[in-house]
């Protein structure tokens, strides 16, 4: 890798285990501290919060083990694919616990500073090195003892500050946008929340509906009280049209020239803000074109999930959506794209669905075939009721909620564009093909 000189780690860093909490004092409720697991690294390195699925500990902590912001853990088990060797930084004090199967990263700062070590540990040329390291025949594991003999290019404590000056300041820029995506997100949902679960859509003195005496009725179907006149239907009737995913070739070969990027049940997320995007390129049949994803489409992932997760996850298509992509897309044959009867409902069916999602209600509208879950999702829309706000309700959501989503896709795309640069950097900064001024 490197035209600087390596050296191994050993003597430069420590690494400390975590600490075996017991499983009994885990609990989902509340408490002021949270066990680390797998599902806090992203495969490349980074800290990734598990909003909603954090797991709380309600025990006694033994002393040394409560971690401090800036502190610089390491998976050290292959839990998930990928993560063995994934590096993060702490995002607060005296939040996230130490937990086992976890490394603590500490450095002799004259020979090696922790902000290094975090970008070293997101080369492919150290994450390659601390693999091979690993054993275990169910469960991939490392030892401190093995990561201190992978080798590193090691410059000056002086260039390594200008190195992690200049990527931390990449990251600092990526985490900007992230947060302000996240307020954006929250601050929608609120509002559809408040509009659309509570009633409390402003009427026409600009007062919230239900807190203000707006009439309600009660219906039957539903099993609760809506605002009087608004209409009940199944969610096919919000439905246009489907087309159905397709793969295509890995190559262009024959008939297959149409070349896409194809989304998967695994991108979804991606699409959303909410983890990465790897969507293969593809070569489809051009008389298969009416397949491509257009600004108003939905995409539903109808095969997949897992015991904790239901099928079902959605995106809304729009052209900033479109714009992060290289090629025309189309979405996999494990998904459905669809569209509306009416646009103005773009965003309102968009978190309705999230909310039917979020409630866990599509685990009870899914089949299995070969081991596959898959999504009932003729039956569940043809079944399914929901309440249907006027049109012109539906659009003063669709105004407030457009500029925002734009907004949040754009932030999106460049971070994508902030990531390739900081990976294309990475490697040169280390070997020293690059140098910072």
């Amino acid at each position: 890798m490197s035209n600087r000189g390596e050296t191994t780690l050993k003597g430069k860093i420590k690494i400390k285990h975590g600490f075996a909490f017991k499983s009994e004092f885990f609990t989902s409720e509340e408490t002021p501290y949270i066990v680390l697991t797998p599902g806090n690294f992203y495969e490349q390195g980074g800290f990734k919060r598990q909003r909603g699925k954090e797991k709380y500990y309600s025990g006694e902590i033994p002393d040394g083990y409560l971690h401090k912001k800036g502190d610089l853990i390491v998976a050290m088990t292959e839990q998930a694919a990928g993560l063995l060797g994934s590096c993060a930084r702490i995002p607060e004090s005296d939040t996230y616990l130490h937990n086992q199967r976890l490394g603590l990263i500490t450095t002799d700062s004259k020979k090696i500073l922790s902000g290094y070590v975090y970008h070293l540990f997101k080369t492919d040329y150290v994450r390659k090195q601390i693999q091979l390291t690993s054993s275990g025949s169910k469960v991939k594991h490392t030892s401190p003892d093995r990561i201190y003999d992978v080798k590193v290019p090691l410059p000056d404590v002086t260039e390594q500050e200008k190195i992690v000056g200049l990527l931390d300041l990449i990251e600092g820029k990526i985490a900007l946008n992230t947060r302000i995506n996240s307020e954006l997100e929250a601050m929608t949902k609120t509002l559809y929340d408040y509009w659309f679960v509570q009633f409390d859509f402003p009427d026409v003195n600009g007062k919230p509906y239900k807190a203000s005496g707006g009439k309600m009725a009660f219906n039957k179907s539903l099993k609760r009280e809506i605002p009087d006149g608004w209409d009940v239907n199944s969610i096919s009737d919000w439905i246009k049209a489907d087309k159905t995913g397709d793969w295509g070739k890995e190559t262009s070969q024959g008939n297959y020239t149409l070349q896409v990027d194809c989304i998967r049940g695994a991108d979804i997320n991606g699409l959303n803000g909410l983890g990465k995007i790897a969507a293969p390129n593809r070569f489809i049949l051009k008389k298969n074109a009416h397949k491509l994803l257009l600004p108003f489409d939905f995409i539903i992932e109808i095969s997949g999930g897992s015991p904790t997760q239901s099928t079902g996850r959605l995106s809304g298509i729009t052209k900033e959506v479109l714009e992060r992509f290289d090629h025309a897309v189309i979405c996999s044959n494990f998904c459905k794209a669809i569209s509306l009867k009416n646009n103005s409902y773009f965003y309102n069916f968009s978190y309705m669905w999230q909310w039917i999602y979020d409630h866990e209600i599509l685990f009870g509208w899914e089949g299995k075939t070969s081991g596959i879950k898959n999504l009932l999702f003729d039956s569940f829309v043809t079944k399914y009721s929901v309440a249907m706000p006027p049109e012109d309700l539906a659009q003063k959501f669709y105004d407030f909620v457009g500029p925002l989503q734009s907004k949040k896709q754009t932030l999106l795309k460049e971070n994508s564009e902030l990531e390739a640069l900081r990976n294309w950097l990475l490697p040169m900064l280390m070997n020293g093909q690059v140098t910072v001024k």
